[in-house]
């Protein structure tokens, strides 16, 4: 029998629907202190919010979709009301930690 193939944006989006992998990608991208990390960052939240249906995740974060792919775009730039509601209708959430380094 042959083995399905599957793309890497099916695979990733599948396994974006676990809470906790999509918890650990998005703080990934987010230890990254490179200039423009703001950017990546809504980009994996962006990849985030399409495993979930972009449109379902916009009417919990009470946006409509349109201004949800806009704010989660390489310009985007969400307000942190805006970033927690999509957080939450992730099932997500931010939290800061202090930094043991410094």
């Amino acid at each position: 029998m042959a083995k399905k193939k599957v793309s890497y944006a099916d695979d990733l989006r599948e396994r974006l629907r676990d809470p906790e992998y999509a918890a650990e990608y998005l703080n990934a991208v987010l230890e990254d202190e490179e200039e423009g990390v703001d950017v990546v960052f809504l980009l994996a939240l962006r990849n985030v919010a399409e495993a979930f249906q972009m449109s379902s995740v916009a009417e919990e974060a009470g946006v409509n979709r349109e201004n949800l792919y806009r704010m989660l775009s390489r310009e985007g730039n969400p307000t942190l009301n805006s970033l927690f509601a999509v957080l939450k209708a992730l099932g997500l959430r931010f939290s800061v930690q202090a930094d043991k380094a410094a």
